[in-house]
């Protein structure tokens, strides 16, 4: 296929997620004011977007708690540094089954399973730019966790989404949920450019081979924006790959926790890394004004208290 490499980037930094990396490195972000800091630093060194997830401050564990969603987004909404906002929406959506002979009742520590609507509610009262869908269910890296959406959750929050007039970032784990959200876009769920987050390398999705992540680039229609990350050591690759292949970039300490060997990344030092690499490829990167007025994205205030 001919090279159609992206010359105008946006990088996005994804702060924090809800992995158990919280005691793995000192440098992931606990607390509201944490994942704040963490988040405006990054647009400072280069990203146009920032992916924010929360967590419980005191211990780290993933949390859907709407206040620490709230102070994360005044705190950054109120700094000097502008910064188009991405919040999760892939928390309330999670399975723990039980043994192998025993699957029922769940494990009800890990379980954490709830509505459309409540799965909605941060994102209806901070109206950040963008939120993710997780297009798909699937099996994750741990034995008896499935990621659970459902297309009848899918339907309902996309539609959620679209009438709060917050752009879904569709989380694509593997070709058939790029399969889905164009179903979803067919059906006026999703509006159409839509924006795509090819997330690769995720134990049990697509694998992060090039082979695989060409296909999935080819079934993106040639119209939508999007995006790609893999883990790990593979990160700083995947933001030439994603670059030369046409799309934008995400790196952050969701994905990776490593700027080197036995070197522990903060946030901004992988945003500057990945900006180098791409203008390094003779590429531009892109601020958040300007993502803004290419993915039609509109700057609001959170609901007043």
């Amino acid at each position: 296929m001919p090279l159609n490499m992206n010359r105008n980037v946006f990088i996005t930094c994804a702060v924090t997620g809800s992995g158990s990396t919280q005691d793995r490195s000192p440098h992931v972000p606990r607390s509201p004011k944490e994942i704040a800091d963490s988040a405006i630093a990054a647009a400072k060194a280069g990203a146009a977007i920032v992916h924010c997830h929360v967590r419980d401050p005191e211990t780290g564990t993933p949390s859907r708690d709407l206040a620490l969603y709230r102070e994360v987004t005044d705190r950054i909404r109120e700094s000097d540094t502008d910064v188009v906002l991405n919040l999760t929406a892939g928390m309330g959506g999670d399975i723990v089954f039980g043994d192998t002979e025993n699957p029922f009742p769940v494990n009800e520590a890990g379980t954490d399973m709830v509505g459309a609507t409540e799965r909605m509610a941060h994102i209806a009262e901070c109206l950040p730019e963008i939120c993710t869908l997780d297009c798909g269910t699937m099996n994750f890296a741990e034995a008896d966790y499935v990621m659970t959406n459902t297309p009848g959750m899918l339907r309902a929050m996309g539609q959620m989404m679209t009438d709060l007039g917050v752009k879904p970032e569709i989380e694509a784990f593997d070709t058939g949920h790029l399969w889905f959200a164009k179903e979803l876009v067919k059906e006026g769920v999703l509006a159409s450019p839509a924006l795509v987050q090819l997330c690769m390398g995720v134990p049990w999705g697509a694998p992060n081979d090039l082979n695989t992540f060409m296909a999935m680039v080819n079934n993106v229609p040639t119209d939508w924006d999007w995006s790609a990350f893999s883990l790990g050591r593979d990160q700083m690759a995947y933001v030439a790959a994603s670059v030369l292949a046409g799309g934008n970039v995400r790196v952050g300490l969701e994905d990776n926790l490593w700027l080197g060997k036995g070197q522990l990344a903060e946030n901004w030092q992988l945003v500057e890394r990945a900006g180098t690499i791409i203008e390094n490829m003779g590429a531009k990167l892109m601020g958040p004004d300007e993502v803004r007025a290419q993915l039609g994205l509109v700057k609001r205030a959170p609901v007043a208290k």
